[in-house]
């Protein structure tokens, strides 16, 4: 720490005299000292410095009491008086207003130049600054070695021990490390990782701000952003196992050692869960999951997320990854499948999330596979061909006239075949819906009203929806 009045006057080189019980007992730090022979230096004073002065210009009683008083309401430490040239001892004015006031005052010498004063304290304070530097390098490099050879949670709590205090890390709203007590005041500091994380370090009060606290966030940032980049690689690797299966490409013993290098027991039972955004799906691709999931096997795809739960797959479990997602400000969908043992019930849980999803709530229940759900699922079906040839002419038509006959297609396949339905729902008369099945019925080929032609009607826009 910098150097106090008590370890000043201690200097025997400098020769200074104590002149009250203030000057021997004060052990407050010295900012620095300030040479004046001002009658008012306040608006060149900063607090908590010494001030030496030879008091050549306090002629009178009245300026030597104002004078003290001055340096009393600008928090100055104590006063050097400098005896020898203005007066040959401290006047007696200045000593009685110092003990009024509670100033420590000090005799320096006319041998002894101010300036060694100066010298001494600037290097006491630069030699509190150097410990300070080492000190932090030291930290630094405690911080740094901790994370390299072990994880971020062992670094936030190396942390908190050398700040003796406690330490939160929460991304996402979760809190991936420690908690925040309502009891107590905690001090927060964004944390920048370069992928909208929303990650906040939390520090409780009271702790020492210096350098370590910003190389910490520093740290915990860049750890975050390469915990990202592997997530993305990663991802991307098991969703092409996922998909491969998926597509029966993947099947027997190949099977079941390409899920045990995920680290996936093929012998347990396991729930595909699926995340579908709405927009900004790349956003799915680096996503941290919430802790609880956060051992589980997670792949991209399709540009969909999905997490293979071996611990779990509980509703509340994905009720909370559901408000997860919505604290990170992404706008999805989630569905989720039946609980299967082995491969095989892998790639039917992944079939049964992606149906699922065709639900379009915020959270859609497993549902049992129809061959139709199948049938769009299959990769080698040229399902889009066929949704273009058989809907293209009336979004042809749409996009040419403004017309909605897409929107009655829709809306007449989830009726049912409801004419009345349809009118209702749409605001129409039940001619002009009767008009628009006849125009689609023209355009594409396939008449709403025969069994298999609405079928492929069916499947068809079910298709480009999915596509």
């Amino acid at each position: 720490m910098a150097i106090t009045l008590r370890a000043l006057l201690a200097q025997g080189e400098l020769n200074l005299r104590a002149l009250n019980a203030h000057a021997s007992a004060d052990d407050i730090p010295i900012t620095w000292s300030a040479v004046t022979e001002l009658l008012d230096p306040s608006k060149f004073l900063t607090g908590r410095e010494i001030v030496l002065t030879t008091g050549v210009r306090q002629k009178t009683t009245a300026s030597q009491r104002e004078f003290v008083r001055t340096l009393a309401a600008n928090d100055v430490v104590a006063l050097g008086f400098g005896t020898g040239l203005g007066h040959k001892n401290v006047p007696q004015t200045i000593m009685q207003t110092a003990a009024e006031v509670g100033l420590a005052v000090f005799e320096v010498p006319y041998q002894t130049p101010f300036a060694a004063i100066t010298r001494l304290i600037a290097e006491a304070h630069n030699a509190d600054h150097l410990q300070r530097l080492e000190r932090l390098l030291r930290s630094h490099q405690r911080l740094t070695q901790t994370l390299l050879s072990s994880n971020l949670d062992s670094m936030l709590s190396t942390l908190s021990r050398m700040l003796n205090t406690d330490v939160a890390l929460s991304l996402y709203g979760e809190f991936i490390h420690g908690t925040v007590e309502d009891s107590r005041q905690w001090h927060s500091l964004p944390i920048a990782t370069g992928v909208r994380d929303r990650c906040t370090l939390y520090l409780a009060e009271p702790y020492e701000r210096d350098g370590l606290v910003e190389y910490a966030q520093s740290l915990i940032g860049l750890e975050l952003a390469n915990k990202a980049a592997l997530r993305v690689s990663q991802r991307h690797a098991h969703g092409q196992v996922l998909a491969d299966l998926a597509a029966g490409s993947l099947s027997g013993s190949d099977a079941v050692a390409r899920f045990a290098a995920l680290g996936l027991n093929p012998q347990r039972e396991h729930v595909v869960v699926l995340v579908q955004a709405s927009k900004d799906a790349e956003r799915l691709h680096n996503l941290p999951l919430p802790p609880e999931f956060e051992s589980e096997v997670s792949a991209i795809v399709e540009d969909r997320l999905a997490v293979i739960l071996s611990n779990h797959g509980d509703p509340q479990a994905i009720e909370r990854l559901d408000h997860y997602l919505e604290g990170a400000g992404i706008k999805a969908t989630v569905g989720y499948g039946g609980r299967y043992p082995n491969t095989t019930g892998i790639r039917w849980s992944y079939f049964e999330a992606l149906e699922a999803l065709r639900h379009g709530d915020r959270v859609n229940l497993p549902t049992k596979l129809s061959l139709t759900s199948l049938l769009l699922a299959a990769r080698d079906v040229p399902l889009q061909d066929l949704a273009q040839e058989a809907l293209g002419p009336l979004l042809e038509f749409d996009a040419a006239h403004e017309s909605d006959l897409m929107e009655t297609l829709r809306e007449y396949l989830n009726r049912d075949g409801s004419v009345g339905a349809v009118a209702e729902a749409l605001g129409l008369h039940r001619n002009t819906v009767r008009y628009r099945m006849q125009q689609i019925a023209e355009l594409s080929g396939y008449d709403p009203n025969a069994t298999a032609d609405r079928v492929q009607l069916w499947i068809a826009l079910s298709a480009l929806e999915l596509g």
